[in-house]
């Protein structure tokens, strides 16, 4: 049979509607089935599988466009190709030492014929732990430039799951979680909306990511995105009727969505789904989904254990980040003529007296809060020139403060607050980081707390998305950490650019001061927040009732001492905080000493049971260490944890430490109650573990001379 050719045309149209339209894969253990196939109209639409359990049902994939042409329908698959990819590679700093990256992909070439056909490709990749899919745009003479009014991804959940959210809000992830089933949000919404600084509720009913969710039938499913860039942060509208959910892109000040050059892709849309929670907690999907570091060099980064001039701004009634009693200041007033309020917290001295207490048990570093001018009128008046991020307050030493520190051993976190003002921020970052150079800081912690300038932009919109980003890059240049607060949530981004060490992104312990945190909070953290990267949670809380300062408050800390132990492992971070106040410390030194011994960088980590919103017990070994960590928490309910010691070199004896509840301690009352005991652990050991109300349970293990196992109880 001879072609011509336009009877040529018509048979690879014909050919690619009918014989190319669905295309299958699994995943490498074939436990998850993915299906692409284009519906009526040539929309595109995914369907995924678990154990053949419905986790995705027929769900439209696409694009709005703004005064274009939308990449919605009216599609033909021009192409396909499927492989495979099995491999290793070791993050810089980490909950694993290595990390295997294995996946099948798909890759679908999609044309639309009405538009001298243009195309796009959907690439899936499909791993034992669930799926990650993005829309690429090739170069192409009919695509260059375009923007985006709105990206419709659909999620049409299989169920009326039970979820765990918070609103979705394009300025702040700090609200408290709410746990309800998906028809029960729209009544729960406005409860759930607390007043937050800077808020932005998004006007649909929308849920924002990392969304967990559990089926009737037994699923964990979580939804968020991997790779952030160039694009803005995604939520989840919500059809509370039908279980559908639809992307909602953050938009910026003139109300679009992204402004995209080919060639461009979008973030991952990741889908991470299995029927043992604890799979959910071990996932590396999101970090996988992200590129490898460009850093030539990344000896300079390093884990971090710090302490802080921090806390007491919360608690203690004594302390402030300002200097003056002044509210109308400029960075170019004569900051030494202002009224001194006399509870300015970062003077030389008590910067000092911070740095004995990190040299003598052996901490890292210290964060200095308000040593900088500028604090008087820093928050809710949509200031740019804010701070200049190199002028010390007059009773701050930034010289003898660094002098001292490194005499002691010390090193100091810088802290850039923005108060929002990424402008101001971004004109100053070069003198900023070089005066961290000359002074001999190698850490930063960045925030933006209250309304982001450029005016009418968001804290997740592609314009802030990309000014995070810039600020870690430049980071790099000049070999600083960034540790960001208030900043979009994470996305895995920490395997691209390591020097971002951690993020808030959340609703952390400086709330347990502002209204409290309920016990379940940090069990559900892990499977919401968490997913995506490391959080500065500023654990380590031993004085939980804060009327001990006799300012008048009667707020306390929603968990038993050892429950705050057992976050430096349920919430994993490279950098991890000794929030509390020294003295508290100096109070409970045997409590204390957990919070000295405990790694920060894993070579192994074991999730050993969860159940989100419940209880979570993890363990890990120290990064090229025989030693291991374990931290157990449970919500409001009393529980028995269950702890298996199977992951420790079979034939060998060890010591455990065990930091317990006492048996009357709870969360609201007697939660400094605990005991300390050491006993013999072994591969073979178990142990059922009494945590209180609130509470937790911490275990450090370590090899033991002959002499000190001698006589000691064997579990």
């Amino acid at each position: 049979m001879r072609l011509n050719k336009k009877t040529a045309l018509l048979f690879f149209v014909v050919l690619s509607v009918f014989s190319l339209k669905a295309q299958e894969i699994t995943s490498p253990d074939k436990n998850l089935t993915l299906k692409f196939e284009l519906k009526k109209g040539g929309i595109p639409s995914y369907q995924l599988s678990y154990k053949q359990k419905a986790v995705i049902k027929p769900s439209s994939l696409g694009l709005e466009l703004q005064n274009r042409a939308s990449f919605m329908d009216g599609f033909t698959v021009s192409n396909t190709k499927q492989t495979s990819v099995d491999e290793n590679w070791n993050p810089v700093l980490g909950e694993e030492k290595t990390i295997r990256n294995h996946y099948n992909e798909l890759v679908v070439t999609l044309a639309q014929a009405k538009n001298n056909n243009r195309f796009i490709r959907i690439r899936f990749r499909l791993f034992n732990d669930g799926l990650g899919f993005r829309y690429e745009f090739p170069k192409q003479d009919e695509l260059s430039y375009f923007v985006i009014k709105e990206e419709r991804t659909e999620f049409q959940l299989a169920g009326n799951h039970k979820i765990f959210w918070i609103p979705g809000d394009y300025d702040t992830n700090e609200y408290a979680y709410t746990t309800s089933k998906i028809s029960e949000i729209p009544s729960l919404m406005k409860k759930a909306t607390i007043e937050i600084n800077a808020q932005q509720p998004i006007a649909a009913l929308s849920v924002q990511t990392p969304s967990m969710m559990k089926s009737d039938d037994g699923l964990y499913i979580n939804i968020h995105e991997a790779g952030l860039i160039n694009y803005p942060a995604m939520y989840l509208e919500v059809d509370a009727k039908t279980n559908k959910m639809v992307s909602h892109l953050a938009p910026d000040a003139v109300g679009a969505k992204g402004y995209m050059q080919t060639d461009a892709q979008t973030p991952w849309r990741t889908i991470v789904v299995s029927d043992k929670a604890t799979d959910i907690l071990a996932s590396k999907l999101i970090l996988n989904l992200n590129e490898p570091t460009s850093y030539k060099d990344v000896s300079w980064i390093k884990p971090v254990k710090y302490i802080g001039i921090w806390w007491e701004y919360f608690v203690a009634g004594k302390s402030t980040w300002a200097f003056g009693k002044e509210n109308n200041v400029k960075m170019t007033d004569d900051f030494t003529k202002l009224t001194p309020n006399g509870k300015h917290g970062a003077t030389t001295e008590r910067a000092k007296e911070y740095i004995d207490f990190a040299s003598k048990n052996g901490f890292d570093a210290i964060l200095i809060e308000g040593w900088n001018i500028g604090w008087e009128d820093w928050i809710g008046n949509w200031k740019e020139d804010v701070f200049d991020y190199v002028t010390a307050y007059p009773d701050f030493d930034v010289k003898a403060v660094h002098a001292y520190a490194a005499s002691k051993g010390v090193k100091i976190i810088m802290h850039h607050e923005t108060s929002g003002s990424a402008t101001n921020y971004e004109r100053r970052l070069d003198r900023a980081f070089q005066f961290m150079n000359d002074n001999g800081y190698d850490a930063v912690k960045t925030g933006y707390v209250g309304q982001i300038i450029p005016r009418g932009e968001h804290h997740d919109g592609q314009w802030m998305v990309n000014h995070y980003i810039n600020v870690a890059k430049r980071a790099a240049d000049y070999k600083i950490m960034v540790n960001s607060h208030e900043a979009v949530r994470p996305t895995g981004l920490n395997r691209t650019f390591p020097n971002w060490i951690a993020q808030e992104s959340a609703r952390g312990t400086e709330f347990e001061s502002m209204g409290g945190l309920a016990p379940d909070h940090t069990t559900i953290l892990p499977f919401t927040r968490l997913m995506g990267g490391p959080m500065d949670y500023t654990p380590g809380i031993f004085q939980t009732d804060l009327s001990y300062y006799g300012t008048g408050s009667t707020q306390r800390v929603n968990t038993t001492l050892v429950k705050q132990l057992a976050y430096y492992v349920t919430m994993y971070s490279p950098l991890q905080m000794a929030a509390d106040i020294p003295g508290n410390y100096e109070r409970f030194p045997d409590a204390f000493q957990f919070i000295k011994d405990v790694a920060i960088d894993w070579d192994n980590s074991y999730i050993l049971e969860a159940e989100p919103g419940d209880y979570i017990t993890i363990a890990r070994k120290a990064k090229g260490k025989n030693e291991w960590f374990i931290g157990g928490i449970t919500d409001e309910n009393a529980r028995t944890a269950n702890i298996s010691f199977d992951y420790l070199p079979a034939g060998k004896n060890f010591v455990a430490t065990i930091y317990a509840d006492a048996k009357d301690a709870n969360w609201n009352q007697n939660p400094q109650k605990y005991t300390v005991s050491k006993v013999i652990v072994n591969s073979k050991s178990k142990l059922k573990q009494y945590l209180a109300y609130g509470g937790g349970v911490a275990i450090s293990i370590k090899e033991g001379s002959a002499a000190e196992l001698k006589g000691m109880k064997k579990l």
